[in-house]
């Protein structure tokens, strides 16, 4: 006769709400939570609209309301059963994962509703309420393809800094030129470096506003060149990129087929 073991209360809300606890894929919770992050998200989106809002405001309210009571009632759970992992176990565990990543962000997913009280007044409220937004940050921690982006980056943080310097340097240097071509042409616009840098950030991002252009020839002549600078920067942190996660794809595929 098989044993049978019998789990504990909060073993089996650990196995439910920590998407490691299983191999096999997510919990039925698990993805009843993300489809409920996606609605409150969206619910979040349509209340800023105003002629959505005056349909029905108390709908809002009470969406609200609902959302806040779930949410805080998952966060309490989350924290009683992160006592199943060693580094979170005893009352100092529970203090460090109040303070990780995840956990702040599940607190500020329902933090701004319980500060404002569901009201609608005031610029800092509808602020803190706009923290609603990362209850889709939160969707991150059921899926690997957020720990494959991390890795991705962090296996080429040394290219992509050299890349980062590397832009910073050619907006200074771009931005300082414009200044002296066009300083004193356009004082408002060129008049001093930062001005210029806006030029810049927008040329070399490849944007292209067009609210600040150069009008001198050797201006216009020193605009093309940066410019097509711009094209080959904003390529190679792509191309690191793109490579980064083409081979944390391949290693991640490669593990879920030796598992």
């Amino acid at each position: 006769m098989d044993q049978i073991i019998k789990k504990s209360f909060r073993y089996q809300v650990y196995e439910q709400l920590d998407p490691t606890a299983k191999t096999n894929g997510l919990s039925m919770l698990n993805k009843v939570i993300i489809a409920i992050i996606f609605v409150a998200v969206i619910v979040a989106i349509l209340e800023t609209e105003s002629t959505v809002r005056s349909l029905s405001p108390s709908l809002f309210i009470y969406a609200e309301w609902f959302f806040a009571a779930l949410f805080s009632v998952e966060y309490i759970f989350r924290v009683y059963a992160a006592g199943e992992r060693e580094v979170y176990r005893g009352f100092t565990g529970r203090i460090r994962y109040i303070f990780s990543i995840w956990s702040i962000i599940d607190l500020l997913a329902i933090l701004p509703f319980i500060l404002t009280l569901g009201s609608y007044n005031g610029f800092l409220l509808r602020l803190f309420r706009i923290l609603r937004l990362l209850r889709l940050a939160r969707i991150g921690r059921f899926t690997r393809a957020v720990d494959a982006i991390i890795e991705a980056m962090r296996s080429r943080s040394y290219e992509l800094t050299i890349s980062l310097c590397a832009a910073i340097f050619l907006l200074l240097f771009s931005g300082t030129c414009l200044y002296l071509l066009e300083g004193s042409s356009q004082p408002d616009d060129f008049g001093s470096i930062p001005r210029a840098l806006w030029w810049s950030i927008a040329t070399l991002t490849t944007v292209g506003y067009g609210d600040v252009t150069p009008i001198t020839a050797t201006g216009k002549f020193f605009a093309g060149l940066t410019a097509l600078t711009g094209i080959g920067m904003i390529a190679i942190p792509t191309g690191i990129l793109a490579s980064a996660f083409s081979d944390a794809i391949q290693k991640c595929n490669g593990n879920s087929k030796t598992q």
